[in-house]
């Protein structure tokens, strides 16, 4: 049976997300789902919707009687395991969840508003094909070429985010200028990677703002790269998720949403973003360095 919630909520959130797309894949109503787990439509609703955390043997009897994927099953019933943590979530990739099971791209879709600090490499949803090829099979360097393509393709299909008809989110970039000068791949595939930046940047809902090495000391030196991730609000007007912050490391990724966490993520992207450079003078900026590639 579900048990009351503990620690942070984007697992359970990330869980019932999933059961109940599974759920409207099998066509079951949650009255059929509950009535098949013994249980009451209030359970189902309260799990769908991230409210309480679930044993895994539940979710497992519920991925079969929705004919969920074997892989999928797996992951989720780690993802159960994750529910009654009381910390901060750590996910380790290749733990109990699949390397394969992004959590991160849901969350990402359903956000309003993202803040990006980045200081190594070009965030996902503005690479290139080329580059994050490149990133990609570094990685991977065991992985088939088929594989790598189905992995840059997944990368690429994200990006739709940013011109997405309907409320597209408002995604605001600081990148270092330690970010831009590596030529990751080839001078070429910079050149192209750096003016793209540029090009994504006169996009009304995208904002890139660049900190130059002359500035010296600045929060996100600190912080380390990030992303924030603000949501939607309901029609109570409360936020439908809590503000998450998402640290990804060389093994994992941290989700933190604790008040006083986000307080000083948020502190810190703010003072960063102030201390870049503006819009157009960040667009200017690619341009310039982009062209620094193409001479060379």
């Amino acid at each position: 049976m579900p048990t009351r919630p503990t620690g942070t909520t984007v697992p359970r959130r990330q869980l019932g997300r999933h059961l109940r797309e599974l759920r409207g894949k099998a066509r079951l109503t949650v009255k059929a789902a509950a009535e098949a787990m013994e249980w009451s439509e209030t359970t189902i609703w309260r799990i769908e919707n991230g409210h309480t955390s679930v044993r895994g043997h539940d979710v497992e009897l519920m991925c079969r009687i929705y004919g969920a994927p074997i892989k999928l099953t797996e992951g989720l019933v780690g993802l159960a395991k994750e529910t009654k943590n009381g910390k901060s979530w750590w996910h380790a990739y290749g733990d109990v969840i699949p390397e394969s099971f992004d959590l991160y791209i849901g969350l990402e879709e359903t956000a309003e508003r993202l803040s990006s600090y980045q200081s190594e490499r070009v965030p996902g949803l503005v690479q290139t094909e080329d580059y994050a090829r490149t990133l990609i099979r570094a990685d991977n360097p065991s992985e088939s070429d088929e594989e790598i393509e189905r992995r840059v393709q997944v990368r690429v299909q994200r990006q739709a985010l940013l011109t997405r008809i309907v409320e597209p989110p408002q995604i605001n970039f600081v990148l270092h200028e330690a970010v831009l000068r590596p030529a990751i791949g080839s001078n070429e595939i910079m050149a192209g990677q750096l003016a793209h930046l540029a090009e994504v940047n006169r996009l009304p809902n995208v904002s890139v703002r660049v900190i130059p090495f002359v500035h010296g000391l600045h929060p996100g030196i600190m912080s380390g790269q990030f992303v924030m991730m603000h949501f939607p609000a309901n029609g109570d007007g409360r936020p439908s998720e809590p503000t998450t912050i998402y640290v990804e490391g060389f093994t994992g990724a941290l989700y933190l949403e604790k008040p006083e966490e986000v307080e000083r993520y948020q502190a810190a992207f703010t003072s960063t973003w102030n201390a870049a450079l503006s819009e157009a003078d960040s667009t200017s900026f690619l341009h310039q360095a982009a062209k620094g590639f193409q001479r060379e």
